[in-house]
């Protein structure tokens, strides 16, 4: 029996990540791919299949009708393609799939990594730098890292805290020798700022740091933490930064506190299922990263 031609599997797995995350953008970021390349594959499989699966709405994509019925059915499928996969690994080689914020993914985390792969676990370790929550019900990851307001566990999920940090705006020595007269939160407020998606982190910062008449805030948006701080490392500005991810740059004398505060916002926090909080992997991934941040 001759099997029938199926869609893009590439296209069909962006669709289910769109679908899932609601985003274009935040699918980009889980497939390690440019929105553009996402957007892509949509219009190829909208065409294979003669029928609307999304549409706009605001900021994001709204499934059709059509679309909504042919995501659960999809959803499905990669649901079975993940059990099977994972019954087919060799059991004596675990796998530790870890879904984390890019910031502390990239500037901390990733050179202390081969602490939990190498002797005497040998295990391998999938980190997945992302904004997307991952569905641990359903195995997409064993674990979670995220930076998060509150330490909210509910349902079939536990969330620890570990680390609540300092949050402050850095810049290059070189930006700030060309730009001297920033000294108070009103100048600040004044010039072109490093935002992430958009400029709702610098307008919060702002009314905890104490400014209440905020002008409309400029400069370029880099969606994520770390090419922010990357940003002001080249000397392209001011970004937010935080112990957690900036304090190697501040000892190098890479970037340097541009006014001195005490604001704190988001937490680090690890989530995983209830049920496996005790497993062994799970255990050591939370001492681990104890341990990581305590001696950043």
């Amino acid at each position: 029996m001759t099997r029938r031609r199926l869609p893009s599997l590439i296209a069909l797995r962006a669709f289910e990540a769109v679908g899932r995350t609601g985003s274009v953008r935040a699918a980009g970021d889980e497939l390690a791919v440019s929105h553009t390349v996402v957007s892509r594959h949509l219009q190829n499989l909208q065409k294979t299949l003669g029928v609307a699966l999304v549409r706009g709405e605001g900021r994001g994509v709204m499934l059709t009708d059509a679309g909504a019925s042919f995501h659960a059915q999809i959803s499905q499928a990669f649901d079975i393609i993940a059990r099977a996969t994972m019954s087919a690994r060799p059991s004596s080689l675990p796998t530790l799939n870890i879904w984390c914020i890019p910031g502390i993914a990239n500037r901390l985390l990733l050179s202390r990594l081969p602490e939990l792969t190498g002797p005497p676990r040998n295990w391998e370790v999938n980190l997945q730098p992302t904004l997307t929550h991952p569905d641990l019900a359903r195995g997409e990851a064993d674990a979670e890292i995220v930076y998060a307001d509150t330490v909210d566990s509910r349902g079939s999920l536990i969330a620890e805290a570990l680390v609540r940090p300092r949050v402050f705006p850095v810049a290059s020595p070189a930006y700030l020798a060309r730009y001297p007269a920033i000294r108070s939160l009103d100048d600040l407020s004044k010039i072109a700022l490093i935002h992430e998606e958009s400029t709702e982190q610098w307008a919060r910062w702002f009314e905890l740091a104490g400014l209440d008449d905020l002008p409309p805030l400029r400069g370029q948006r880099l969606w994520h933490a770390h090419l922010a701080i990357e940003a002001a490392r080249l000397g392209q500005g001011v970004a937010l930064g935080n112990e957690v991810l900036v304090d190697d740059d501040l000892r190098s004398g890479a970037l340097v506190e541009v006014i001195s505060s005490s604001v704190y916002m988001e937490t680090y926090q690890l989530v995983a299922l209830k049920q496996r909080w005790g497993d062994p992997e799970i255990v050591a991934l939370r001492n681990w990263l104890k341990r990581v941040l305590a001696e950043r």
